[in-house]
């Protein structure tokens, strides 16, 4: 299989249906033997036309295919391997159904498929803004505090935001690569892959000294959506790249979040577009864990406490009817509130308890409000006396 991972490239499903009908040994043997196929090879569902095409395909890179000077490369980089049937294989690679890769080749002290288990991709924009590459870093902190991982590309902008957030709260982090483990693209992000590689995983299908490739850019995202048990873009243009991330996790059942951006900002026209086709909407990491814990509650946020929360509709009547500045007699309170007269002195009392209401000389007033409340003083005071 290591073999077949430079061989062939990750999208050709030619060469993954004709080494998992054969096996790697037997596939690599019809490709080194001279003989041309003919019909009588071909395997239910496999085309002759295709066959012959991909074996002239592959043929073309036989001679710089050496699995063990590639082994030998990673391993002196302190990687390893990963193949199908491995304990560290992700069981969610599955889901490929065809198109898993011929093998993974991994730098990091992490677990693979321990850190896949709970985890989350976060992706965007290369061209992320501040807000973008600020709301990542905090997915991927809140993620991480919550025992979960953050899986990215490790490009530049909300990848590169999201793996260092993750980093700064000590959690793992995958980065999922285009090119060889053993190269840093893009070539400003050198420090940050070395230090994903220190205290988490940097991942490729390709062997060492592969290039980056376009096409190897959209293989990858199938890694990523794969590895991760959702998927969220957090700033996407109309046409990004992350966009089809969030199209593959869709294809294989996965859950879908994005968050949403100012509207005039075309940085976030892709998270919205998701938005209007069924993706969640999401405004944080507790948000994200719910995707990924299918079975997790609401995230609660708790509003900050004010006086007169709690407060019942003759209560919230009388202190309507209080005045900010010159006292009240209770006679007037009552009728600005529509209560009888005799209703009002316990419900002034139980306010003055609460610090709502003061005692003057000639009757009764609200007392005085702290910043916070002054904020909100138009909920608990209505039209003013």
């Amino acid at each position: 299989m290591l073999a077949w991972s430079r061989l062939a490239e990750p999208e050709d499903l030619v060469a993954k249906g004709f080494v998992a009908a054969r096996g790697g040994c037997a596939a690599l043997e019809r490709l080194a033997s001279p003989a041309p196929v003919s019909a009588s090879e071909c395997l239910p569902g496999e085309s002759l036309a295709a066959l012959r095409a991909g074996l002239a395909r592959w043929a073309g890179r036989w001679q710089e295919t050496d699995p063990e000077r590639d082994l030998a490369r990673v391993q002196a980089l302190g990687g390893r391997v990963v193949l199908d049937g491995d304990t560290e294989w992700p069981g969610r690679l599955g889901l490929l159904n065809g198109g898993e890769p011929f093998a993974l080749w991994v730098r990091g002290p992490v677990d693979l498929a321990a850190a896949c288990e709970r985890s989350a991709a976060v992706v965007g924009a290369r061209a992320a803004t501040a807000y973008g590459e600020r709301i990542a870093a905090s997915i991927a902190v809140g993620l991480g505090d919550a025992g979960a991982t953050t899986v990215s590309g490790a490009a530049l902008g909300v990848d590169g935001a999201a793996h260092r957030g993750a980093l700064a709260a000590g959690a793992p982090t995958v980065a999922v690569l285009a090119c060889g483990v053993d190269r840093a693209y893009p070539a400003s992000h050198q420090r940050l892959l070395r230090a994903v590689a220190e205290e988490g995983l940097v991942v490729s299908e390709v062997p060492p000294g592969s290039s980056p490739m376009r096409r190897r850019f959209l293989q990858r995202n199938r890694l990523i959506a794969a590895f991760s048990g959702a998927t969220v873009v957090v700033e996407a243009g109309w046409r990004s790249g992350s966009l089809s991330t969030a199209g593959l996790a869709l294809d294989l059942g996965l859950p879908v979040g994005a968050v949403p951006g100012p509207v005039t900002s075309p940085s976030s026209e892709g998270c919205h577009r998701l938005l209007r086709s069924g993706a969640v909407c999401v405004t944080g990491a507790a948000e994200v864990l719910q995707l990924v814990d299918a079975l997790a509650p609401d995230p609660v946020r708790e509003a900050p406490a004010r006086p007169h929360d709690g407060l019942d509709p003759v209560q919230v009547a009388v202190l309507d009817a209080l005045p900010l500045a010159s006292a009240r007699p209770v006679e007037r309170i009552a009728v600005t509130a529509g209560l009888a007269a005799v209703d009002v002195p316990p419900v002034l009392r139980e306010l003055s308890r609460r610090g709502l209401a003061a005692r003057v000389s000639d009757g009764w007033r609200r007392a005085p409000l702290g910043p916070r409340e002054g904020a909100h003083r138009e909920w608990a005071g209505g039209p003013r006396a």
